[in-house]
């Protein structure tokens, strides 16, 4: 699976993450090195950068400044689903580096 130049926005995450519906990720594909950068809510900016398996699974860890101007680091890992309209649906579970070092999932659709 390519994930090059392709566009996603959360649909859901838990209520301790920080990326909502009006975050916008656009992710870049280089072999299995996958990067992003990402804005929007309650992100002033992030960036992101991953591996990707066979299967299309991403290993990544990533940083970001929110709006209160504090640096938020993390680790996680997604799993995609392809949608009957073709588009991908990436399930992810994610934890904090910073932070309190809490755990939760979200949901990114491809637009």
């Amino acid at each position: 699976m390519n994930y090059h130049d392709k566009k996603f926005k959360p649909v859901s995450n838990s209520e301790n993450g920080e990326t909502s519906q009006e975050t916008l990720f656009h992710y870049q594909q280089e072999g299995n090195i996958l990067t992003s950068l990402y804005q929007g809510g309650k992100i002033k900016k992030g960036h992101l950068i991953g591996l990707v398996d066979e299967n299309g699974h991403i290993d990544m860890r990533y940083h970001q400044v929110n709006v209160k101007g504090e640096l938020m680091t993390g680790v996680c890992r997604s799993r995609p689903e392809i949608m009957e309209n073709g588009k991908i649906r990436l399930h992810e579970e994610w934890q904090w580096t910073s932070g309190d070092h809490s755990r939760g999932t979200s949901m990114l659709e491809e637009v």
